[in-house]
């Protein structure tokens, strides 16, 4: 790997950490003032809101200036939204503060790495940055889950500074105050990320013009035909994991009696799960082979299933494992594809920025309904059924599409599967 890909990774782990650290202190916050449950669903949607309605900006801004600036300047925003949250702003608004940074920080960690690497090293490279932002969620949300924990939360409560009334008193309070410092860390490796030696895209003058281009950009992805695939591909798996972790927190509160602490690990569970799947998936898998993993997600959406009929935890802990596994192994060949194809269509922040559009919109889009739904008095285990359902009847259908495509215009499938083919070879 060239030099500063491990800076990127070490920028990304960091900053991956402290979001999925401050989703627990988040949930923790709200039930500690009594909100009702709904608060807490709608803290996944809310997330996902700037990356829906400023898609077709961020792509552009992180085209038009050095990528390691623009994640610099995202993970700033996350600390704004921090500091929000912990001096009396609603959490839900502080919350989608720090959806916003994230909305900006995303376009640049993916496009940086088609611009530092070769296509032949872009699966490889996915694997490591899925890798390591799955382990930073499995510690991520352990260390919530210990930060507002009864023994570091009274640690860190203790401690006092002389004349200064700092008004944090809630255990989660203080772990979203020490995840300040962790995004600082972040933001501090952004600025020894070094420069990749692209020309930037500026910007238009007039920044509504880009609507268009985007809508454009975003067509032409979805009329590519492997494309239209990976991109289908992505936006469920994302839409559905990003609620699932929530819903996991949900059913272990209903089926195994856990707090917010106990269920957070089982979060972690599925993270190291999905890891593992990335990794192997890194190491066996080519971008020409990428569209082979499509039936794994049907698997995925019947195992989603079955979790409504586990109530232990020794059972739950290897299940979880295995329903993480098939995502990971399913989602890295697909990123990867999806990158090569945006990248040689319109330019890797644009593509990521498509890809984010529509995979936020998918989470805004399905964590809504589940808010509504919880609100309305709907179950974890029948949220649990619904995705399952969802997944595998979806999955199912882009695989039906995909062997459409096979038939219908296997000449140029075979074009575009040769290109991915040389460029894995000899990129």
């Amino acid at each position: 790997m060239k030099r500063g890909f491990y800076t990127i990774m070490t920028a990304q782990f960091f900053s991956s950490l402290a979001d999925n650290a401050l989703f627990v202190a988040a949930i923790e916050l709200l039930r500690s003032r009594q909100a009702p449950e709904w608060q807490s669903a709608a803290l996944v949607p809310l997330f996902a809101f700037f990356y829906v309605v400023l898609a077709p900006f961020v792509g552009a801004f992180a085209d038009a200036r050095p990528k390691g600036q623009v994640m610099f300047i995202s993970n700033a925003i996350k600390i704004v939204g921090c500091l929000l949250m912990l001096f009396g702003t609603h959490p839900l608004l502080a919350y989608t503060v720090v959806g916003l940074g994230a909305a900006a920080y995303s376009p640049a960690k993916y496009g940086i790495l088609t611009e530092l690497l070769p296509p032949s090293q872009l699966v490889k490279a996915n694997g490591w940055i899925e890798g390591l932002t799955i382990a930073s969620i499995i510690l991520g949300v352990l260390l919530g889950g210990q930060l507002v924990g009864p023994m570091l939360s009274a640690l860190l409560l203790s401690i006092d500074l002389p004349g200064f009334d700092t008004h944090i008193d809630l255990p989660a309070e203080a772990a979203i105050a020490t995840l300040v410092f962790v995004y600082a860390a972040a933001a501090g490796f952004n600025l020894r990320i070094p420069l990749t030696g692209v020309t930037p895209r500026p910007m238009p003058r007039n920044p509504m013009a880009l609507l268009p281009d985007f809508w454009r950009c975003n067509m032409r992805l979805w009329r590519d035909r492997l494309g239209q695939i990976s991109l289908a591909t992505t936006t469920l798996f994302w839409g559905v994991s990003g609620n699932l972790r929530y819903i996991v927190l949900a059913w272990a509160a209903a089926a195994l009696g856990y707090g917010t602490t106990q269920a957070s690990s089982l979060v972690g569970v599925v993270a190291i799960g999905t890891a593992v799947g990335a990794v192997i998936a890194s190491l066996r898998m080519r971008l020409d082979q990428a569209t082979l993993v499509m039936p794994l997600g049907i698997g995925m959406g019947l195992l989603v299933i079955l979790m409504n009929f586990i109530d232990n935890v020794w059972v739950a802990a290897p299940f979880l494992v295995l329903l993480g596994g098939l995502g990971g192994f399913l989602v890295v060949p697909m990123n990867a594809l999806l990158q090569h194809r945006g990248h040689n269509l319109m330019g890797a922040g644009r593509s990521i920025a498509v890809q984010n559009f529509n995979e936020q919109a998918c989470i805004l889009g399905l964590g809504g309904l589940y808010a509504l739904s919880t609100g309305m008095g709907l179950s974890a285990f029948a949220a649990i059924t619904a995705f399952g359902v969802l997944v595998a009847a979806t999955m199912w259908l882009i695989a039906r599409w995909h062997q459409h495509n096979q038939k219908h215009h296997a000449v140029e499938l075979e074009r575009l599967l040769e290109i991915a083919r040389r460029d894995d070879l000899h990129g």
